[in-house]
């Protein structure tokens, strides 16, 4: 990345990576800044910035929107939520979450996006709010078991899978598994370490989790996780995405509180 950043949203669209917002590690600066990666070509584009700088955001795309939701402002902010279209290239506002969070995660699911848990007013959360981009208004869904901040969240099968993440001094192990058609949740196959801040992608049959020097590895033809490779660069408050058959991750702060700009790349087809 040419601007070394953590603690930053992001979301895929057509094969394509859109970064928004997050903080340099060693100052808790916010950022407005706005890129995206095309892994075909092993581009990196600066796009408009946001209309507010954001740090520990969420981010989550519905066909060609990347919605940029919640996460802390310099005035405070926590509940606002942005739109970028990428083919017009411009921000647009949208109707603000329900409540102010960050260190929350967002999922796309159904053409709908799940915003669940985080933290917010000194303690985390189990509120799931879902957005509904044609109306543009929000419901909420069965809330998350337990309260919970700093987690890894993705759409698997077609349920929504959360990953680790902290409740008050704990790092937890704890998988959660939502289920839409019964709006309820139940527990899932608990990873073998505990991770926080981590980054979560789905490839075919697989789900990768990557936080510090951890990663760790579900398949689900097997019902169990794995250990993979350590990866080249550890650090922690990071995004994974997995795109035509490579496992990326990017962004993210090292246990010295410096940023890393590294993107790594793991063929996981």
């Amino acid at each position: 990345m040419s601007q070394r950043r953590s603690y930053l949203a992001a979301a895929e669209v057509r094969g394509r990576i859109y970064t928004a917002g997050g903080m340099v590690g060693e100052t808790g600066r916010h950022l407005a800044t706005s890129t995206r990666f095309d892994p075909a070509r092993n581009e990196w584009a600066t796009l408009e910035p946001l209309p507010e700088p954001v740090r520990a955001a969420a981010a989550a795309a519905v066909g060609g929107t990347v919605f940029v939701l919640g996460g802390t402002t310099p005035a405070g902010g926590g509940s606002q939520v942005y739109a970028y279209d990428v083919d017009s290239a411009t921000w647009g506002r949208r109707a603000p979450l329900p409540a102010r969070r960050f260190n929350h995660a967002a999922v796309t699911l159904r053409n709908r996006v799940f915003v669940l848990g985080g933290f917010s007013r000194g303690t985390e959360h189990r509120d799931v709010f879902v957005y509904e981009p044609g109306g543009d208004r929000w419901s909420r869904a069965a809330p998350l078991p337990r309260r919970l901040h700093a987690f890894g969240a993705v759409a698997f099968r077609g349920e929504i899978w959360v990953l680790g993440g902290r409740r008050g001094e704990r790092v937890l192990r704890e998988v959660w598994i939502y289920d839409p058609g019964q709006d309820r949740w139940r527990a899932g196959p608990t990873m073998p370490r505990p991770m926080e801040l981590l980054g979560a992608a789905v490839a075919g049959e697989e789900i990768h989790a990557v936080w510090e020097s951890t990663y760790q590895i579900y398949d689900a033809r097997t019902d169990r996780w794995r250990q993979g490779p350590r990866p080249l660069v550890t650090r922690h408050a990071l995004q994974a995405f997995s795109v035509a058959g490579d496992l990326y991750t990017i962004g993210g702060c090292t246990t010295a509180l410096r940023d890393s700009p590294v993107v790594e790349r793991r063929a996981v087809s």
